[in-house]
């Protein structure tokens, strides 16, 4: 085989010399000896027995047995191995000296946890001790204290009073050892510990034992659910009743307007002169709002904080409806009152020749037998459906009125919706000027919570359901709408409205409320609003103070109405400064 060239060489690596390694060798083992030996003194071997302990002379034999070329002898004379020996005993002081520091300080330390320990728990060292009195007597009261509960819940009294005297009898006994400042004595508790104890050996005898309390307990926590099961569905028929009922005061001030109404006949000759009042309820160009109530007072409270509040009272127009029965003291209220300037229109439902039964689904299902006992009677399938879903005001026209709107304004084109719940303290001329982005309900969405979704409200089990709505979609709220209702017309909302009411004539698809079917019907056509033009609750729950202050319109949704004595006090006066109490006919019918 050829060679390469010198050029193409691989370098050689030169190696140091063995010489070299050894003497380097030989400098640091006679370093290492310099060091030991210099300044040692010889020690004798009687020395060595006194100060090294056993272990450093077995070290050193194992060490020189693995060393069999080493002859190092343990003498008076060779100084390298007395050296290491003398090391060695002093290494195993220093370990000594640390262990014990480290020994001290982890006591210190677990001293004072304990110390903390005690102080929070309230003992002293004298109960902590293992023949503690004290301790066994405050054991005894624990236990003790337990059986008296078990025996009242059997009805065993008479035991109870027993274990109750004693109980009293060792923590006397304790009270009088804290007092002196002195732990108890076996003597002086020796008669309390042993009377306990006979009490606490019956209390075993009477199967008052954990497997058998442990059962009890059971059973009576059960029983103690059902018991408030009942209680609950209960509270849930009371409020729903009281709610319902309409209060002996509201009863009196209807009764009281209806007959100035049909007594002042100048009344009535004034509300027809109003020509001007004409041509404002068709005015494009002013504020239009509307309300469907039989609530007298209630509805006058939107009327008169939406005036109050207004920063132009005469550009606002308030169109009610209401029904036959109320019809009159409506119109009486609003004509002997004013409301800075506000326009303010009276109608009545039975005057709308379009609502019937052949185009109105819901009239329709008034007529129907099995309808008429769900709601009324509530016979149909023996109470499993809650009171709630059976309220006959889910029936009521002016309830369903809200999706007949463009029918109800046929000269309108924008108006907004208000529910006879709510209280206005804001100025609400700017939602005339929100852009709806060619959507027909702007409305403030409520689906921060998961239980605000269309899931919550619909039946997904239903296949009509699942296949068009989205279960996640974001519901939102009635009480504070503002409707296009040239794109209603345009759109034909009322007819998807009645298209789904006719599919839920078996409450398949829903069972409670207007809600329902609006979500249905402005599916895809709903415009979200800020959150503080709408804020929901004071009428079943606590709302952030913040809200409050930024809410336009604050809705009583709920049971808890503020005319109502259920209602939540607290929101009762942001109502209630709205209504004037000093009015005669409301301290006639005793308003307070």
């Amino acid at each position: 085989m050829r060679r390469r060239g010198a050029d193409f060489r691989r370098p050689v690596r030169r190696r140091v010399p063995d010489v070299f390694w050894w003497a380097l060798c030989c400098a640091v083992v006679l370093l290492f000896l310099y060091i030991l030996t210099k300044g040692n003194q010889i020690v004798s071997r009687p020395f060595l027995s006194k100060v090294l302990p056993n272990g450093c002379y077995r070290h050193l034999f194992v060490t020189y047995s693995y060393l069999p070329n080493t002859h190092m002898i343990i003498s008076e004379k060779p100084l390298f191995p007395i050296k290491i020996l003398v090391i060695c005993h002093y290494w195993n002081l220093l370990g000594e000296l640390i262990g014990k520091s480290c020994y001290a300080i982890a006591r210190t330390v677990r001293m004072y946890k304990n110390n903390r320990i005690m102080e929070g728990l309230n003992i002293t060292e004298e109960m902590l001790s293992p023949n503690s009195v004290t301790r066994q007597l405050n054991d005894q009261i624990s236990l003790a204290k337990a059986f008296v509960i078990i025996a009242k819940e059997s009805n065993n009294l008479q035991f109870a009073w027993e274990l109750s005297a004693q109980i009293h009898n060792s923590q006397i006994l304790l009270s009088n050892a804290a007092t002196r400042r002195a732990p108890l004595t076996t003597t002086e508790s020796d008669s309390a510990i042993h009377d306990m104890a006979l009490l606490l050996y019956q209390a075993h005898q009477l199967h008052y034992d954990s497997a058998t309390m442990i059962m009890r307990f059971k059973a009576k926590i059960q029983a103690l659910e059902e018991q408030m099961n009942s209680v609950s569905e209960k509270s849930s028929k009371y409020g729903q009743i009281a709610a319902e009922e309409v209060p002996k005061s509201l009863y009196c001030l209807g009764v009281r307007l209806t007959t100035e109404w049909f007594k002042n006949l100048n009344m009535q000759k004034k509300l027809k002169d109003k020509r001007q009042v004409e041509i404002k309820l068709k005015d494009k160009n002013l504020y239009h709002f509307c309300i469907f109530s039989d609530n007298i007072l209630a509805t006058s409270v939107v009327v008169n904080s939406t005036a109050i509040n207004s920063k132009n009272p005469d550009m606002i127009v308030f169109h009610l409806v209401t029904d036959e029965i109320n019809y009159a003291a409506m119109k009486a209220w609003f004509a002997i009152n004013d409301f800075r300037g506000v326009t303010v229109e009276v109608q009545k439902f039975e005057d709308f020749t379009w609502l019937n039964a052949s185009y109105v689904p819901v009239l329709k299902q008034l007529q129907d037998s099995e309808v008429q006992n769900y709601y009324f009677s509530g016979n149909s399938d023996d109470s499993r459906t809650p009171i709630k879903f059976r309220n006959p005001k889910y029936l009521s026209m002016l309830n369903h009125l809200r999706f007949y709107i463009p029918e109800v304004f046929p000269a309108l084109k924008k108006v907004v919706f208000l529910d006879d719940d709510v209280v206005v303290q804001k100025d609400l001329s700017d939602l005339f000027s929100i852009d709806l982005n060619g959507n027909v309900n702007g409305a403030v969405e409520t689906c921060m919570e998961t239980f605000h979704r269309y899931h919550k409200y619909l039946n997904y089990s239903h296949p009509l359901i699942r296949a068009h709505f989205d279960p996640d979609a974001c519901g939102w709220a009635f009480g504070m709408n503002v409707f296009d209702l040239v794109q209603w017309r345009k759109k034909n909302v009322t007819g998807i409205y009645h298209y789904w009411q006719e599919k839920n004539v078996d409450r398949t698809l829903w069972k409670l409320g207007t809600l329902p079917p609006g979500l249905l019907t402005f599916y895809g056509l709903t415009e979200p609003l800020d959150p503080s033009w709408h804020v929901l609750g004071f009428g079943y729950t606590n709302v952030d103070p913040q809200l409050i202050k930024r809410g336009a319109v604050l809705h009583f949704n709920g049971n808890s109405k503020p005319w109502l004595k259920i209602g939540i006090e607290k929101y009762k006066p942001l109502w209630e400064k709205y209504v004037e109490y000093s009015h005669p006919l409301l301290q006639h019918c005793n308003f307070h």
